[in-house]
């Protein structure tokens, strides 16, 4: 009789197992019909480039990480988790890496004098900002070389959802070599060989409730 019993609880244990293990097989893969995460940044904004006329600076803090859990009560955590209500498909992470690829992309526009490449990132605040400094360098005869060398850190640093606004600020600690030559070669600024680490913080901006997934830089700022 207690080698029947015993055997019967195998044979559940076994099928249970089995159970188990298809259910596993199913929900750990993926079909291919999930949704992709966000794609990257269409449009990006700021107040004013940096005195630097090289380089775009803005802020971001640690505390914002994705990679590092906010504790109980955060404001910051509070904030996202606003902005996360009022828009699905935010994720901070994808944010920092569209804000990453936003950085480098206007950086390198702005030394470069893009306009073409400029004006869809930037706010109408921020644009005439930036294109008064390059008026200012094309009446000059001034050119930027400029070359970007990576992050040592990236991060929010503040997150506000003003009415159907999401307003987002990243604090950048990037790595370049950049310098401005005048008509005749010589370098009024920076420094053609030596890289240099600058700070800068930027605010960005999302309609959570438009179609466009595109954030605006709305505000620069910079730092050391």
């Amino acid at each position: 009789m207690g080698d029947s019993q015993l055997l019967g609880i195998l044979l559940i244990a076994m099928v249970a197992g089995i159970i188990l293990f298809r259910l596993y097989t199913v929900l750990g893969r993926r079909t291919g019909n999930e949704r992709e995460p966000p794609g990257r940044f269409g449009r990006i904004g700021g107040t004013s480039p940096s005195r630097s006329d090289n380089v775009v600076a803005l802020p971001d803090r640690a505390s914002a990480s994705p990679e590092r859990p906010a504790a109980p009560g955060d404001p910051l955590a509070k904030e996202l988790l606003d902005i996360k209500l009022a828009d699905k498909n935010f994720e901070a992470e994808h944010f920092l890496e569209g804000a990453r690829q936003a950085y480098q992309l206007i950086a390198t526009a702005f030394a470069g004098r893009d306009r073409d490449a400029l004006r869809p990132l930037l706010s109408d605040e921020v644009y005439a900002a930036f294109d008064s400094v390059m008026r200012g360098r094309e009446g000059h005869n001034e050119t930027v070389s400029y070359r970007f060398e990576g992050f040592r850190s990236v991060q929010i640093v503040h997150a506000e959802l003003k009415g159907r606004t999401a307003e987002i600020t990243v604090e950048f600690a990037a790595r370049f070599i950049s310098a401005t030559t005048d008509g005749s070669g010589a370098v009024v600024d920076g420094d053609p060989q030596t890289p240099r680490e600058v700070i800068d913080i930027w605010t960005f901006a999302r309609d959570t409730r438009s179609g466009d997934p595109n954030w605006t830089l709305v505000a620069t700022s910079g730092g050391s």
